[in-house]
C-alpha cells in the first residue's frame, strides 16, 4: 500500500473556467474508491471551512477534482470523471458533471501525452463519465504545445486567456434520462411554477419574483438570507422527487431563479449549488437554463421574445458577469449546445496530503 503521506501525489492544478481543481491520472490515485476519496479530502484540506491545511480555496468552486484517462469507448479519446468535494463537510460526490473543470481536461490530456497535439489546434473527444455523454474540446496547440495565453475574457476571471470551445453531444437527460424528467413543461411546487430540465445538468427553473426576490440580488445578500436558503432547499428536494432523483438527491437539481436581463444579456440568473448561492453560474447549468427557456410554455419562455432570431448564442447574466452559451432547440429536441471557456495551468508536480 502506497504511503502517500510520505511520497506525495502527482497532480496538476488548473483553473478551468471560473473553477479551480486538481487533475489526476488514475494510476496516481488509489484504485479503491473509498481510499481515493479519503486521499482527495486530505489533499484538499476538507473538512474545514477555510481548508487551511490543504489545496482547496474554501469554496465549492475550488474544491473540485478531475480524474482523466485514455478511453476504451470508440466515441471518445479520453474519459473524464468529475468529483465534487465538500468544504466544511467530508463529502465526495460523483452525481454531476462540471463544465468549468471540463475546460482544463483537453489541455491536461495533451500535457500528459494521453492524446497527440496538432500543429496548430487540437480537438479532444471527452467522455464525461458521470453522465456517459461526450463533449469535444478544441483549443490552440501551436507547434504541438498547449497555449494558455490569449485574448478571450470570461466573467469571473480577471485576465484574458486562450479560448477553449466546448461542444456537447447527447447531454439530454444527463442524470435523469430525459430532457423533461417530470414529463411536463411546467409543474408546481408549493404554488410556485417550475420547469425541470436536464440538458447536461438537472435544473429547476423558477421566476425570482416567486421567492420575493428581484433576481438582481448580490451573492452576499443571498448567502446571508437563511430563511431563503431553507426555502430553496425544500423547493429543490421536492423538485428532485418530481425529477426521479430520489428522496436523498445529494446536490441535484440546481435551482435557478430567473429575471429579465438588465445588463444587455438575454436573461438574468441567480443559481444555487445546491443550497448556497453560486457566485456565477455553472456552464452546464446555464446551458440547461437556456434550453428550458426555449421550450414554448416553459417558465421564462416569454423572456425569449427579445432574443435575436438570427443567432443561437445567448448571453446569460449572473452575479459576477456574463456567460455566453450556444443552444439550438427544435421542438423538444436539442440540436446543439456549447460554450466558450478558458483554462490555465497553475502547477504540475507533487502534492502532499494532510496526515
Amino acid at each position: 500500500m502506497t504511503d502517500y503521506d510520505s511520497t506525495g501525489v502527482r497532480c496538476m492544478m488548473l483553473r478551468g473556467g471560473t473553477s479551480r481543481g486538481l487533475y489526476f491520472e488514475p494510476a496516481d490515485l488509489p484504485a479503491d474508491p473509498a481510499e481515493r476519496d479519503d486521499l482527495l479530502l486530505r489533499l484538499m484540506g476538507t473538512p474545514d471551512p477555510r481548508q487551511i491545511d490543504g489545496l482547496g480555496g474554501a469554496t465549492s468552486l475550488t474544491s473540485k477534482v478531475a480524474v482523466i484517462s485514455r478511453s476504451e469507448d470508440l466515441s471518445a479519446d479520453i474519459d473524464y470523471l468529475f468529483l465534487q468535494l465538500g468544504v466544511d463537510e467530508p463529502t465526495v460526490s460523483t452525481q454531476q458533471n462540471c463544465g468549468n473543470i471540463l475546460a482544463g481536461v483537453g489541455p491536461f490530456a495533451v500535457e500528459r501525452g494521453l492524446v497527440p497535439a496538432g500543429d496548430q489546434e487540437t480537438s479532444v473527444r471527452i467522455r464525461m463519465v458521470n453522465s456517459d455523454s461526450v463533449a469535444v474540446a478544441t483549443f490552440a496547440t501551436p507547434a504541438g504545445k498547449v497555449e494558455y495565453r490569449g485574448g478571450v475574457v470570461i466573467s469571473g476571471v480577471p485576465q484574458s486567456a486562450a479560448g477553449i470551445v466546448l461542444a456537447f453531444a447527447d447531454t439530454e437527460g444527463s442524470a435523469t434520462g430525459s430532457l423533461l424528467p417530470t414529463g411536463n413543461i411546467r409543474d408546481a411546487i408549493d404554488g410556485i411554477e417550475v420547469t425541470c430540465v436536464d440538458n447536461g445538468m438537472p435544473v429547476a427553473l423558477a421566476m425570482a419574483e416567486e421567492f420575493g426576490l428581484t433576481g438582481y440580488e448580490s451573492h452576499a445578500l443571498l448567502a446571508a438570507d437563511r430563511p431563503l436558503l431553507d426555502r430553496i432547499d425544500a423547493f429543490r428536494r421536492k423538485a428532485a422527487q418530481l425529477m426521479g432523483l430520489g428522496g436523498d438527491p445529494g446536490s441535484l437539481p440546481k435551482t435557478v431563479l430567473l429575471a429579465p436581463p438588465r445588463d444587455g444579456g438575454g436573461i438574468s440568473t441567480r443559481s444555487f449549488i445546491p443550497v448556497q448561492p453560486h457566485t456565477s453560474i455553472g456552464v452546464l447549468a446555464a446551458i440547461s437554463v437556456v434550453t428550458g427557456m426555449l421550450l414554448p410554455g416553459a417558465v421564462g419562455h416569454e423572456l425569449t421574445a427579445g432574443w435575436p432570431a438570427d443567432s443561437s448564442q445567448v448571453d446569460v447574466e449572473h452575479p459576477t458577469g456574463h456567460l455566453l452559451v450556444d443552444v439550438i432547440v427544435d421542438g423538444k429536441k436539442v440540436l446543439r449546445s456549447g460554450v466558450i471557456r478558458t483554462a490555465r495551468k497553475l502547477f504540475d508536480g507533487i502534492a502532499f496530503p494532510r496526515a
